[in-house]
């Protein structure tokens, strides 16, 4: 085996690694996308559990910061 095709079969295998995660990927976002119908058939708002979501990933100290400037901006703008 030459160096080349060692390096052409190293591009393949990397290649169709690549294809397999995007397949799983895909059928992740369909078995996600499922779980928002279930949750939403149930009566749950979607789009406010997508915010529920980000925020659950934020750490502690960027969440409270956004709220803060939240609120500074929803008083300038009388929302509050």
């Amino acid at each position: 085996m030459t160096a080349t095709s060692a390096s052409d079969d190293q591009l393949r295998l990397f290649i169709e690694r690549i294809e397999r995660i995007e397949e799983e990927e895909k059928g992740i976002k369909y078995d996600k996308r499922d779980v928002f119908s279930e949750a939403k058939a149930q009566g749950y708002d979607v789009k406010t559990m997508r915010q529920v979501i980000r925020l659950r990933k934020m750490s502690t100290a960027d969440r409270q910061e956004m709220e803060a400037i939240l609120d500074v901006y929803k008083a300038a703008l009388g929302i509050v």
